[in-house]
């Protein structure tokens, strides 16, 4: 009962963000705004438990959320073959360029903050 009071409450912070998405005209797509309102929604501790049983049962049955794309890649054929080469390159040098962006920030981070307390000096990136 607790995973169906979780899952309720998961689809009423959905809803409430579409609707302040659309009265207001923001940007943000409705399910993003309500993850942020399940973030401070999850400060309050009686709707941690529920959320967590939700999430225990969404997370136990996480494969069956690629049957989709599996299904969609395999519609698809026809494409990948015809831009396969195009999606590879697009998707390394994409890879690439995130994973150097975040080390560039965490190296800018490192050298910003001194270190604080007695922790281990930081090693130089």
């Amino acid at each position: 009962m607790a995973a169906l009071r979780g899952f309720a409450l998961l689809l009423v912070l959905q809803l409430v963000g579409e609707l302040l998405t659309h009265a207001f005209g923001w940007l943000v797509p409705g399910p993003v705004l309500g993850l942020v309102l399940l973030f401070a929604a999850l400060s309050w501790a009686p709707l941690r438990a529920p959320v967590e049983a939700a999430a225990l049962v969404l997370l136990s049955h996480l494969s069956l959320l690629f049957v989709p794309v599996g299904a969609g890649i395999i519609m698809h054929t026809t494409l990948l073959a015809q831009y396969g080469l195009q999606l590879v390159f697009t998707l390394l040098l994409s890879t690439a360029l995130g994973i150097a962006v975040t080390a560039w920030v965490l190296q800018t981070l490192l050298r910003r903050w001194p270190p604080q307390g007695d922790g281990p000096e930081p090693r130089d990136v």
